[in-house]
């Protein structure tokens, strides 16, 4: 794209955010706009270093990898690509990943709290409840659009990725665990999402 169609591009969404910014009152917080939204042209970018839950149980899975974010502008769809390895290749179970509110992990994936839930509904509707993965060959290859956002007072950035033990029964669990978190068990791994360049996104899509 050359320079001149890129700065058209800019300005034009720069004034659909002000005037987004002006008009909303039921989430004014959700469309406030960070400084990395001008040289990235309108989209951001997001990393999460996925490493070991440090009060990992013995004989739990040691799973590595990288999540990435990337979303343009604060009405745009997130996109999320998961790159992970460390699962047992003899074994096809089907792993939960989630979204958890805090980027702490002082106490390992412990602290990271539970699910992300900004408006208090039940799961599996939290922001960042991404569902099921089924490794295959230790790994798990896979994109997703999410409900979450790297925009305003509900970004996730600064949050926590968690994957977990089991499978997530999406609240068809019939008691109160399953519209907490899903009943799925253990934390084995966890990472912090962080602002980022392009640079990891175009890495593994270009």
């Amino acid at each position: 794209m050359n320079p001149l169609r890129c700065a058209v591009l800019l300005v034009a969404l720069l004034s659909f955010t002000i005037c987004t910014l002006t008009s909303s009152e039921e989430f004014p917080l959700r469309t406030a706009l960070p400084p990395e939204i001008v040289p990235f042209i309108g989209t951001l970018y997001a990393t999460c270093r996925m490493n070991p839950n440090t009060q990992l149980a013995p004989g739990m899975p040691k799973v590595y990898g990288q999540v990435l974010f990337k979303q343009t502008g604060p009405e745009g769809e997130l996109r999320v690509t998961f790159r992970l390895h460390g699962l047992p290749t003899s074994d096809s179970q089907s792993r939960a990943i989630h979204i958890h509110q805090y980027g702490d992990l002082s106490e390992g994936c412990t602290s990271t709290g539970g699910h992300f839930n900004p408006s208090g509904i039940n799961h599996p509707h939290h922001p960042g409840d991404f569902g099921n993965f089924v490794p295959r060959n230790g790994k798990i290859r896979q994109s997703v659009d999410s409900d979450a956002t790297l925009f305003g007072g509900w970004s996730v950035l600064g949050r926590a990725v968690v994957i977990h033990e089991r499978e997530d029964d999406l609240g068809l669990g019939g008691d109160a665990g399953s519209l907490l978190h899903g009943n799925a068990g253990n934390r084995v791994a966890c990472c912090v999402i962080g602002m980022s360049s392009p640079k990891q996104w175009n890495k593994f899509h270009n």
